[in-house]
């Protein structure tokens, strides 16, 4: 386990450092000027020159070098740069430096996000045991045509219904902004919908499927319940497609919560790295993009781990 670990951690600066490469590729070549200063106004010539020497504009091979080099801490190593990663000023936020956006913003993405995710598993893993337990039936239709319209329909659209209809129409959450618990379950379970859906469709199938293995019917024909049964010999190797599916479903919760976060206004990462896009700011996206492939990463090890924890029978590679 801990050579698992230790070869994983080994990997990650290979995946992140390819993630940066291409996104930067696709950054670069977007057309659009960041040191524009909006409704298309620019600096007098002699500045935006001073400038683009300055942060290396003219030349992608060098900026993307200086910027690894801050972002990575060789800079901090050398003693040019104070903070151990730096990820540079905004180029269109002149006053505040990528470090301080991603301060303010990042924990309540985290925050949103996970709160989908324990809201995705709640609702999903019920959904689950409702249908793996009794398949077939009325409930199970209802939940599987629910899981159906999760996965089809946009977060953004669901977002957009539900601030419609729980915080327009009957009051029950701000329609915008962040502050306490009432700011969170609302954005939240739009954005958890999805996840849940697929996690109510995974478990169902993997509990119908371990219901009808020979453990269980042993253990049913020993005297046990149909819930004891399922409880104690089937669930755990039914919830493995679950947690096989959490890597993945971190990614998508984490990027979907950037529409989300538009649609709710919420002062999270997701509208600084929209605007980042329009505006061609290119540390922003490029901070953005390192900060979040590293958690990605470190979310799939964490997976792979539980997922070792929960079935000691796999070999990690």
């Amino acid at each position: 386990m801990i050579g698992f670990v230790a070869r994983r951690l080994l990997q990650l600066p290979l995946i992140v450092g390819l993630v940066f490469v291409a996104t930067f590729a696709l950054a670069w070549i977007v057309p659009g000027n960041p040191l524009e200063q909006g409704e298309g106004r620019r600096p007098p010539p002699e500045i935006e020159r001073a400038m683009r020497a300055q942060y290396r504009l003219d030349d992608p091979v060098a900026f993307a070098a200086d910027y690894l080099a801050g972002a990575s801490g060789l800079d901090w190593l050398r003693g040019r740069s104070e903070r151990v990663f730096d990820l540079g000023p905004s180029l269109r936020q002149r006053d505040l430096t990528v470090n301080e956006i991603l301060a303010a913003g990042l924990p309540v993405s985290l925050t949103l996000g996970l709160a989908a995710i324990l809201i995705g598993l709640a609702i999903g893993v019920a959904a689950g045991l409702v249908g793996g337990l009794r398949p077939d039936s009325p409930l199970d239709l209802v939940t599987q045509a629910i899981a159906l319209l999760g996965i089809s329909v946009p977060s953004f659209v669901v977002g957009a219904g539900l601030l419609v209809w729980l915080a327009v129409s009957w009051g029950l959450a701000p329609v915008a902004g962040w502050g306490g618990l009432s700011h969170v379950w609302l954005p939240a379970l739009a954005l958890s919908l999805p996840l849940a859906a697929y996690v109510a469709r995974l478990l169902r199938f993997g509990l119908i499927e371990q219901m009808t293995s020979d453990h269980v019917r042993t253990a049913r024909a020993k005297g046990r319940s149909r819930a004891g049964a399922a409880w104690h010999h089937a669930l755990r190797n039914a919830f493995l497609p679950v947690l096989s599916y959490l890597g993945p479903a971190s990614a998508a919760v984490l990027t979907g919560s950037f529409v989300v976060e538009k649609v709710f206004s919420i002062p999270g990462i997701g509208r600084h790295f929209v605007e980042a896009v329009l505006n061609k700011d290119l540390t922003l996206i490029m901070g953005v993009v390192l900060v979040y492939s590293t958690l990605l990463v470190c979310m799939n090890l964490a997976v792979d781990v539980l997922y070792r924890w929960v079935d000691p029978r796999i070999e990690l590679a």
